[in-house]
């Protein structure tokens, strides 16, 4: 078996994966989830850090899972505790010294997420609609349950730089959400092949799928963990 480190987005509530840890569990999981102090504006990249390895501790064969901006912690996790296998969700992936908030105009995001709202004739606002970007597909009391303590975010992880100077040498697979009108598909495919050199897997649904699609999402991490070379048994 297996621990699953779970790192939440932005907003950094456990809560968000309240769906995935029961049924990662009734499979016999150990489960870490930590809240992230993502209302400390004292807090950056680092704090961060220090609260999911302090929440992981002596545990042993590590997968952690990353949702949005996850993707920013993950990594650094990685360098800290021996890490079996990362998975990326619908995550932001930076490069050496690129903030969080450069990484949007960086990578175009901004311009994805318009073009695909144009698409599908959806107008977007100056200030985006939670439920029309975020929980579309959400059912609505999960939904509610979201918005009623809000999204707040402090700024300061995103304005300081990356800090690793490479992608840590851990194996990672990145699944993207096809209907996810945030980081849209085709916007993901093209950033997580330049930026990790890989092909990304897919999934339905949009860009809360522990929310919209638990099963599926941890039918995925499960078959991730089945694929990883077998260890070695005792001589």
């Amino acid at each position: 078996m297996a621990c699953y480190v779970l790192i939440p987005g932005a907003g950094g509530r456990s809560w968000y994966w309240h769906r995935v840890v029961p049924m990662l569990r009734a499979l016999g999981h150990d489960v870490v989830a930590p809240d992230l102090p993502a209302r400390d504006d004292s807090a950056g990249l680092a704090e961060y850090t220090d609260v999911v390895v302090e929440a992981v501790g002596d545990r042993r064969d590590l997968i952690v899972v990353a949702h949005s901006m996850g993707g920013f912690i993950a990594p650094l996790v990685c360098t800290r505790v021996p890490v079996e296998l990362m998975v990326l969700v619908a995550a932001m992936v930076p490069r050496a010294g690129e903030s969080g908030g450069q990484w949007w105009a960086r990578t175009g995001q901004e311009r994805a997420m318009r073009e695909l709202a144009e698409r599908q004739g959806r107008v977007l606002g100056e200030e985006l609609d939670p439920m029309d970007v975020f929980f579309h597909d959400v059912p609505p009391q999960v939904a509610a349950e979201a918005m009623k303590d809000g999204l707040e975010q402090s700024a300061t992880p995103f304005r300081e730089p990356w800090p690793l100077a490479a992608w840590p040498q851990v194996p990672t697979r990145f699944l993207l959400c096809r209907d996810d009108r945030l980081f849209p598909a085709g916007f993901q495919r093209r950033v997580v092949r330049e930026r990790l050199g890989i092909v990304p897997d897919e999934m339905p649904g949009g860009h809360m799928p522990a929310l919209a699609r638990p099963e599926e999402l941890v039918r995925r991490l499960e078959a991730y963990r089945a694929a990883l070379p077998a260890r070695p048994g005792p001589a």
